[in-house]
């Protein structure tokens, strides 16, 4: 008798990356340390199954092909190399990391969070199912599982203005609390201090989240992020006219500094430079007002 293909949120890969990188935006924005950072160091580097799988993820959720034929190639591709990871080991490493994230969040709320591809993720996973345990599963499962990514790959690619728009609709839809950052990450308690991010901000933490495995990189931006806010302060400086405020706005210059000491950037460096930023809006306000 064929085998019911059953989806586990808790054991999508995907997901479970997700959502310890909301976990991190979330962290950051309410000041506090984060210890997600190490988790998703940890179990989503390139030498572990679970990075190599969020990769094939990847290539099924943001690919996109107007020929059939391509998409095929690239749903054969795909599930080759799947096949070439080891189950038990994702199996243990994933098991780890369930306990990891357990024993430092409260797992109900954790896991609670709602994914807006989550249909796309489900049918990711039950394809991998399907495909790479020696069971026969429910044909008609498999089928739509399958045939569900597919469609997503030959669909119509959204501009990015048609996806802005539908992102504000959905915001003003949802709950207040709610706030919808850039590139699609969900938060979902947001700090109110931080309640309408800018452009700037928005880019930081995108660079954050998306190379939390590639300190380098992040480096070199918040390096060079730096230094433009050096540059920008020490321009507005003059037009302060209120004697202690221009004294503390120099000892921030002069701290500035300190953001690109060290070899590793931190979510402390980060959440300081998210404050610069709101620093220099400010000033730019007081003084085009």
């Amino acid at each position: 008798m064929a085998r019911k293909l059953k989806h586990s949120k808790i054991k999508n890969t995907s997901i479970l990356f997700e959502l310890l990188t909301r976990q991190i935006t979330a962290d950051v924005l309410a000041g506090k340390s984060t210890k997600s950072v190490k988790i998703v160091k940890k179990y989503f580097n390139e030498d572990t199954e679970l990075g190599k799988e969020l990769q094939l993820y990847r290539l099924f959720s943001e690919k996109h092909y107007e020929s059939e034929n391509r998409a095929n190639d690239l749903v054969n591709i795909v599930l080759k190399s799947r096949k070439k990871l080891s189950n038990s080991k994702l199996r243990n490493e994933k098991y780890n990391l369930i306990k990891e994230i357990k024993e430092n969040y409260n797992s109900d709320d954790f896991f609670n969070g709602r994914i807006s591809n989550y249909k796309l993720l489900a049918s990711i996973y039950n394809t991998f199912q399907a495909e790479t345990i020696d069971e026969t599963f429910n044909p008609e499962q498999t089928i739509n599982a399958k045939f569900t990514v597919l469609e997503h790959i030959t669909s119509k690619k959204i501009s990015s203005k048609e996806a802005k728009t539908q992102v504000l609709k959905e915001y003003n839809k949802s709950d207040k609390d709610l706030r919808l950052l850039a590139y699609q990450i969900l938060v979902d308690k947001f700090n109110k201090k931080y309640k309408t991010l800018n452009e700037s901000q928005k880019s930081l933490l995108k660079q954050y989240i998306n190379n939390v495995s590639n300190t380098n990189s992040l480096k070199e931006f918040v390096n060079t992020e730096s230094s433009k806010i050096k540059k920008e302060l020490k321009k507005q400086l003059p037009k302060v006219t209120d004697t202690i405020t221009k004294i503390k706005l120099t000892e921030v210059v002069n701290q500035i500094d300190n953001m690109t000491k060290g070899k590793v950037t931190n979510e402390k460096q980060v959440l300081t430079l998210m404050r610069y930023y709101e620093l220099v809006k400010e000033i730019k306000n007081v003084h085009t007002s």
